[in-house]
């Protein structure tokens, strides 16, 4: 079973919880045990799973692959100036395996799954795979 999700990012650079939405989904599918993947199907946006208790620790990310990896560089020569992205998009990666036990996403307390934005803000494709 393959479910597409719309995701709307609000700003350039952000972090969207999808957790809720990807439990939604394998709730909806009625599946009690399995191996799910998560996907975005974009070059300049990505997944990581992260704290979801406090909203610093992901400011704190964002600033400091800011830092790492910043908006405008001199010498980029990526005709859309989103080179930055796409380093961030495949330091990230655009894909996770989760496990679902007893219809649940198993994940630690405080885990969370989100849907990085780095060239926004965009509408963007969250691919559930339930296998």
């Amino acid at each position: 079973m393959l479910i597409n999700e719309s995701v709307k990012t609000p700003a350039h650079q952000c972090f969207v919880d999808v957790t809720k939405l990807v439990q939604s989904a394998v709730r909806k599918s009625g599946l009690k045990n399995a191996h799910i993947l998560v996907s975005v199907p974009h070059t300049t946006a990505a997944l990581t799973i992260n704290e979801n208790a406090d909203p610093d620790v992901v400011k704190d990310l964002l600033r400091r692959l800011d830092s790492f990896a910043p908006v405008n560089f001199p010498g980029d020569k990526h005709g859309e100036g989103n080179s930055h992205a796409h380093l961030k998009s495949s330091l990230f990666g655009t894909c996770h395996p989760f496990i679902v036990h007893d219809g649940d996403l198993v994940l630690g307390n405080w885990q969370g799954i989100y849907l990085c934005e780095f060239d926004g803000p965009r509408t963007r494709n969250l691919l559930i795979s339930i296998l």
